[in-house]
């Protein structure tokens, strides 16, 4: 009996020690550090952030282009007289004026004026009221008549002669208060209605039919000339940096932020673009 009480304690001796030599000689392995993580490509990243500004300034009012378009939605008719309003004390049209009265001045045109100072105040008085009387007849008067939506949609798919393009055709092309493209007959009308208007203060020698249509073409060369500035004009307000101090954005206070869907950009047929169709095909 005491042989094998003796046996007994040396069997749970064993059994006791056996664990903790498999522990040490099957050491636990040290925790690797962690495998470095792939730098991250920032180029998509800073695209999107151009991509998403530019967006942002659409969605701000434009001072010196009021009429550039900042929402989907068709205008009533007191919006398009306030639209009217505004395009007529524009900076770009007290800009356009001055210039045109300085050209004039400096060209001789409108001779019955003069030379003097008081010759380009009234080159400058008269170039403001046919510009008045266009966005009256054009933005207001026939627009609102003929239900056709005034603004300037911008379109930020294709290419530098895509956009130019674009821009052209808006002179002869424009929108329904439908949303659907008809015949700019507001864009076409209305120069010729104020050029016949404005017969009623030009010197005697430009109240001809002849001077009349000249004075049409020119207006509606530079009325297309503008349009090509218009279609550019948020990409360069954005290079400029000057989004801080735009006004306030418009957001759609249903919809989630960093949402453009309310942005009126167009496609080649003149249809408004959703916001995936956005992110796939602009590149800015």
């Amino acid at each position: 009996m005491p042989n094998g009480s003796g046996v007994l304690r040396l069997a749970v001796l064993i059994l006791t020690l056996a664990p903790r030599g498999a522990a040490q000689q099957n050491p636990k392995p040290k925790d690797l550090p962690d495998a470095p993580a792939p730098k991250q490509d920032s180029a998509p990243q800073k695209r999107q952030n151009t991509f998403n500004t530019t967006f942002e300034v659409l969605s701000r009012r434009s001072v010196f282009f009021p009429n550039i378009a900042t929402s989907a939605g068709p205008l009533s008719t007191r919006q398009k007289f306030e639209l009217f309003a505004d395009e007529s004390v524009a900076p770009s049209r007290f800009l356009g004026s001055a210039a045109g009265a300085g050209i004039s001045q400096a060209r001789n045109s409108l001779s019955g004026y003069g030379q003097e100072l008081g010759g380009y105040g009234k080159r400058f008085g008269s170039s403001m009221a046919t510009a008045a009387s266009n966005n009256f007849f054009g933005t207001f008067l026939i627009s609102s008549v003929l239900h056709r939506d005034p603004r300037y949609f911008v379109t930020l798919h294709g290419g530098p002669v895509h956009r130019i393009g674009y821009a052209l055709t808006r002179i002869v092309v424009s929108r329904t208060d439908e949303g659907k493209d008809a015949a700019n007959w507001a864009g076409m009308l209305g120069p010729l209605l104020a050029e016949s208007l404005a017969n009623s203060y030009l010197p005697v020698k430009e109240q001809t039919a002849g001077r009349t249509f000249q004075r049409y073409g020119i207006r509606i060369g530079l009325n297309t000339a503008s349009n090509a500035l218009r279609e550019y004009w948020p990409t360069i307000f954005r290079n400029l940096r000057l989004t801080k101090i735009g006004p306030g954005s418009k957001s759609d206070s249903g919809g989630a932020a960093g949402s453009y869907a309310s942005i009126p950009l167009m496609k080649t047929d003149g249809t408004e673009k959703p916001e995936k169709y956005y992110n796939r095909d602009v590149g800015l």
